[in-house]
């Protein structure tokens, strides 16, 4: 049955394009053939016409050989003998045809011509003068075809572009601008991910597995009266996995996968985004069952009228949302048609969207853990040439917040790095520079810095190791380094707690470290600089986070403004007073004040082992944890 459609399929698209060329080339055909008559004629007499001058013509005329002269447009004239005049000598080689002129001449102003032919008559008898007529020889074909070859050019200007130029649109022609051309995956031709090339989405992954399997094996659930859902919609961060996973399904499933973007329905006319999602659905119900896979969904499935103080009501995109609701559940069913949707807002979603009956199941796909990580390294590996240095398991611990597309870069990044030192495996040495590059960026080491702001970053830098080692211990430490790497002079590099739940002391805690390399600059230099700009960021938001979202303040206590809604988003005003406001903002000045000035007196207290961290790093510029536990004379018991 499938070899039967797919045979159908390819009949009506050579009909179609059979169609279009034979209505292209009937139109040749009649241009053609109007052009040949039209000119045919005046080619045949131009060929056997010859071309006089005014000298000749003057003879003639003086000798009475000429029967009448034709004016044709005031620009030629076409002299007519006398049929007993053309055996004369003089006119060797003239067409004998008395419906044809013998000779044609070129006029250069009408006047002249009417004065130089008076001249040649003036003494010639009044019988035996030349009849002269003058025509105008209006070209009717030239007036249409002018009339006529703009709109043929308009034409085909529409055609082209409505059906994407050469840019393998989908055809459509003149009257496909308001389709859709999604990409057709039928049989996994071009498709050749599956579900064993996605790592670390096991739950995610058995959801739409299901999907696949009911298209597969629809019996084993309709026996039991279950029904397929309509619509599966993959929500998570960027480079989760929501478009990896959706090819796996195209490459799993056996049959045809619809894909294409949400943008793709955004256009400056007003209709037609409904008009193809119409089209859209009308292709899936013929090819049913199928699956549609719409990516960035947000581009057309924005709640409606959220935002309109700032950008105003969008009537295109509301009548394009409007019209996806009316098709994936309408007053007509569409069985057999599967909705597949990806977003990073699932927050800025239309309710009416995300109701059962549309999109029945929502996947939420976070950033993977240690376990998770492990797996997607494994898969990403798999093609690299590594040796025996590589632990899968270290660099999923050395990698904490990295979603399955940073993974997939490191893993090249550091292919790219080995390759650039013209190595034939990829080691751990490799894999650490580019986790380096990519957290950090760029090394610079050609970077003019003073041996004063050396010490100043270096003391700096040492404050947060020293930090770490003092409130979580010396295991969180992976590296410190002063060499300037991206927008950075320098970076203590640690491994941070995966934790669900942060208790107040862990937040604070977090604080104290990001504040630390200020407090030790002010400890051992008894100034401070502008190095800890990046930090004093980063602690105002989270004491902000503190007080505003996780009601942990000591006068906002169980208090949060939090919107998971993504409503007050473009709001102007804040969903709270200007008093609220001033007690938030005196509430996290007193929490940040406190946790510095406790790093202080803590870093004060351990002064020496400060002062030996940063004399390293002066001397080194990068030390590691093994170089600290020396330093610090720390046993693992301690840690």
């Amino acid at each position: 049955m499938d070899e039967i459609n797919e045979e159908k399929n390819k009949k009506d698209n050579r009909n179609e394009k059979t169609g279009c060329t034979i209505w292209g080339i009937i139109l040749l055909l009649i241009a053609g053939f109007f052009i040949f008559k039209q000119y045919q004629k005046y080619d045949t007499n131009t060929s056997k016409v010859l071309e006089a001058k005014w000298g000749q013509v003057e003879n003639a005329i003086r000798a009475g050989d000429v029967a009448k002269i034709v004016v044709l447009d005031k620009k030629t004239a076409d002299i007519y003998l006398k049929e007993e005049r053309f055996k004369k000598p003089e006119y060797k080689g003239i067409t004998e045809d008395t419906a044809l002129p013998q000779y044609t001449m070129s006029i250069g102003s009408i006047d002249a011509f009417v004065n130089q032919l008076y001249k040649a008559q003036e003494d010639l008898p009044l019988s035996q003068q030349v009849l002269v007529t003058y025509i105008e020889k209006s070209n009717w074909f030239s007036g249409i075809l002018l009339w006529i070859l703009p709109f043929f050019f308009l034409f085909f200007v529409w055609s082209y572009f409505s059906k994407g130029g050469n840019r393998g649109g989908g055809g459509g022609g003149f009257f496909g601008f308001a389709q859709s051309h999604p990409a057709l995956f039928e049989k996994t031709k071009n498709v050749h991910v599956t579900f064993k090339d996605v790592a670390g989405l096991d739950e995610a992954r058995q959801e739409v597995e299901e999907v696949v399997d009911f298209l597969k094996n629809p019996t084993t659930y309709t026996s039991l009266g279950a029904k397929i859902p309509k619509g599966v919609l993959l929500i998570g961060a960027p480079g989760t996995g929501k478009t990896l996973l959706a090819k796996a399904v195209a490459g799993e499933a056996a049959v045809p996968f619809f894909s294409l973007s949400g943008s793709e329905f955004v256009e400056m006319f007003v209709g037609v985004g409904a008009s193809r999602v119409r089209d859209l659905f009308k292709k899936a119900k013929e090819k049913a069952p199928c699956i549609v896979f719409i990516d960035e969904i947000d581009a057309i499935g924005r709640s409606r009228g959220k935002g309109q103080n700032l950008n105003g009501v969008n009537d295109e995109r509301e009548s394009t949302l409007n019209q996806l609701l009316t098709e994936m559940d309408g007053f007509s069913t569409n069985s057999g048609v599967i909705v597949l949707a990806a977003t990073n807002r699932g927050d800025i979603l239309d309710p009416a969207l995300l109701r059962p009956g549309r999109f029945d199941r929502h996947i939420n796909l976070e950033l993977p853990d240690v376990r998770e990580r492990k797996e997607i390294f494994g898969v990403h590996i798999r093609p690299i040439k590594t040796d025996s240095s590589i632990d899968i398991t270290l660099l999923a611990d050395e990698t904490p917040g990295f979603s399955g597309a940073d993974i997939t870069n490191v893993c090249n990044e550091a292919a790219l790095i080995a390759a650039r030192r013209k190595k034939n495996t990829v080691s751990r040495e490799d894999f650490t520079e580019a986790l380096d590059r990519i957290i950090g960026g760029l090394e610079k080491r050609q970077k003019i810095i003073t041996p004063k702001e050396k010490e100043t970053i270096a003391y700096h830098e040492a404050g947060h190791a020293c930090a770490t080692y003092l409130l979580k211990g010396l295991k969180d430490i992976v590296k410190v380094s002063i060499i300037p790497r991206g927008k950075s002079l320098g970076a203590a590099w640690y491994r941070p707690e995966e934790l669900q739940l942060y208790s107040m002391r862990h937040l604070l805690n977090d604080i104290r470290i990001l504040l630390a390399g200020r407090a030790a600059e002010d400890v051992l230099l008894g100034e401070i600089s502008s190095g800890a700009l990046d930090d004093l960021e980063k602690a105002t938001k989270q004491a902000y986070a503190i007080v505003v979202y996780y009601g942990l303040g000591d006068k906002m206590r169980n208090i949060s403004y939090y919107d998971s809604t993504g409503n007050n988003e473009n709001a102007f005003q804040k969903p709270y007073s200007e008093e609220t406001a001033r007690m938030i903002d005196e509430e996290v000045r007193v929490l940040i004040d406190k946790a510095y000035t406790d790093i202080k007196t803590l870093l004060g207290e351990n002064k020496e082992d400060l002062t030996k961290a940063g004399k390293l790093l002066l001397e080194k510029e990068v030390i590691y944890k093994d170089d600290l536990r020396k330093l610090w004379n720390v046993t693992e018991s301690l840690e």
